[in-house]
Formats: C-alpha cells, structure tokens, sequence
C-alpha cells in the first residue's frame, strides 16, 4: 500500500506547523482534512494557514468550495484521493493534516460509499415523502429494511433515514450490509500517523482561548459580515462552523461580541474533547504531549526519528 503520514490531534495544537515540518523533512505535500477549510472566504475562522505559515510546501484541499455549497465526506474523499495520487505519481510524500476525524479515516481507508447523489430522483422522492408523512413513517419502513441502521438512528435524523432507505432503493443493498462488507476490505493507505496533544488539559484549553482570541483581532466578525454581504444565506452549512455560528447573531445585532466570544470558546473546547474522544479510538498514533510552551524543535526531531524508523527516508 502507498505510505502517507497523518499529523492529528485536537484544534490549537499544532498540526499546521508540525505538518509544514514534516512535509519539508521528507519532500511531501500538505493535503488539509478539515471539513471547513475547504470554503473560500473563510480563513480566519477555519484557521486555514497563511502564505507565510505554509513556508513554501503546497497545500491541497484548501478554499476549494464556494461556501454555499455543502460538501459531504464521499465528496470530500473523491476530491482528496484525487490529489494524494497525483502527490505519490510525482515521487512526494502525502502528509494528510488535520482535525476532521471522520473525512481521515474515509480518506485512509478509500470508503466506498453507497450509491446516491444529492437531488437524485429517489431522494427527491423520499424528501417529499418526509415532508407529506413525517420522520417517524420513513423510519419504520426502515426498521423493516434495515433494523440494524434504524436502531441507531432518531426522527430527528431526517437526513441519515433519507440515506438509508435511498441505498437501499438504489441498490437493493442494506446500508448495514453495505458498510460491513466495505469494512473487511484492506485500508487503502498504509498510514503513519503522529498525534499533537497537551499534557494537562488545562493548557490546551488556555491554548484554544488564545487562539480565539487571535481570530476575533484579526477580523472573524468582519469575515461573517463579508459572507453574508455576498449573499450566503444565514442556514448555510459554513455558518454552522464553530465561531461563525456564535458571530452571526453579532452581525445581525442580537448579541454582543464578548457574549459570542465565551462562546465560541466553549464550543471550541468541546469540540477539542469530541476529537480525541474519536483519536483515542486509533492504538496507531504515536503521540507527543506537549508541556506548557510547546518545543517544536524537540517535537519535530521525535516525529522524525517515528517516521524513520517506519520506513520513511
């Protein structure tokens, strides 16, 4: 299998600056999975890296989306797979970068995702029958279908009912059956992942507030103001991101901005809880804790002694 190397870990640890690192040590390339970052207009939010930060070394995946789209992970990983092969046919190294845990493992794994597309004749119809009949009828045709599926999902999971009874109209294929046989196929990738963390919590939590704090002087209000300017409407799914959520309501007048700070700063912690919750998940990743000051020298000095020893030269 092609190798890559994965630089994870929780938001405001460093991944962006390890992954430049790491990229420039062993002639790679920087693809960025993070499910926001693919948006235009968006860089300061999304923390996407600047010109400067990314030294040089090509980044993908990068304000590749208008905000008004809404891009799912199947599409996400048809377009990043597509630039991890032209970065291994070019004799480089693909060094996948970010926080979206989920778009990671579809990418190393190349999901194969059931059939289906967004306005598709059938989904067409099974939305215009939710919106006739209502969640809970679809999902007791679906309890009939696919129990296994419908037991893990609630009404309110209007957008998964329509997915499964979609596959399943398209296929003849459960969507359990579908994911349980993808799943005994062999990773796509062989991945070498390096983990970024703090050692104390409390750090890291400090480490997000001070990253917030560096969005909201550099401009995140302006940054919504801009987007709804260029008509994004307010339910767009970029302005459900952390921090554009919580600084719509300052742009439309009905919160202050110290109000939406705090809370995007909570958001941001619990998103940072959510992510390791999913990372712990992975027994592969080799991780290193930072103290109070992170030592970049001494961080990138172990990776590459990891990835060495993994085969990497």
């Amino acid at each position: 299998m092609p190798r890559v190397v994965c630089i994870v870990g929780p938001t405001a640890t460093g991944k962006t600056k390890m992954g430049v690192a790491i990229a420039r040590r062993f002639g790679g390339e920087v693809v960025s999975v993070d499910s926001m970052q693919i948006y235009r207009g968006m860089a300061i939010g999304t923390a996407a890296p600047t010109a400067e930060e990314m030294g040089g070394i090509p980044h993908h995946m990068i304000a590749v989306a208008d905000p008004a789209e809404s891009w799912s992970v199947a599409r996400y990983v048809t377009e990043a797979d597509r630039c991890v092969q032209d970065i291994l046919r070019r004799g480089k190294v693909p060094v996948l970068v970010g926080g979206t845990g989920l778009w990671l493992d579809a990418l190393v794994r190349g999901t194969a995702f059931a059939a289906g597309s967004q306005g598709g004749r059938i989904r067409r119809a099974l939305q215009q029958r939710l919106q006739e009949e209502g969640a809970e009828v679809l999902l007791d045709e679906l309890r009939q279908i696919d129990p296994e599926t419908a037991a893990r999902l609630h009404p309110r999971d209007e957008k998964r009912i329509v997915r499964a009874l979609e596959v399943w109209q398209e296929t003849g294929e459960t969507l359990t059956r579908h994911d349980r046989r993808t799943q005994e196929l062999p990773p796509r990738y062989d991945a070498v992942y390096i983990g970024l963390d703090f050692a104390d919590r409390a750090d890291l939590r400090a480490c997000i507030d001070a990253r917030v704090d560096n969005m909201v002087a550099r401009g995140l209000l302006n940054e919504v103001r801009a987007l709804l300017s260029a008509g994004l409407p307010p339910d767009a799914t970029a302005l459900q991101a952390i921090g554009y959520k919580q600084f719509l309501p300052v742009a439309q007048g009905v919160c202050t901005e110290a109000e939406a700070v705090e809370e995007v700063k909570l958001r941001s912690r619990q998103y940072a809880k959510r992510q390791l919750t999913w990372l712990r998940r992975n027994s592969d990743i080799h991780w290193l804790y930072w103290g109070k000051d992170p030592d970049f020298p001494a961080a990138i000095q172990k990776a590459t002694e990891i990835l060495l020893a993994e085969g990497l030269s």
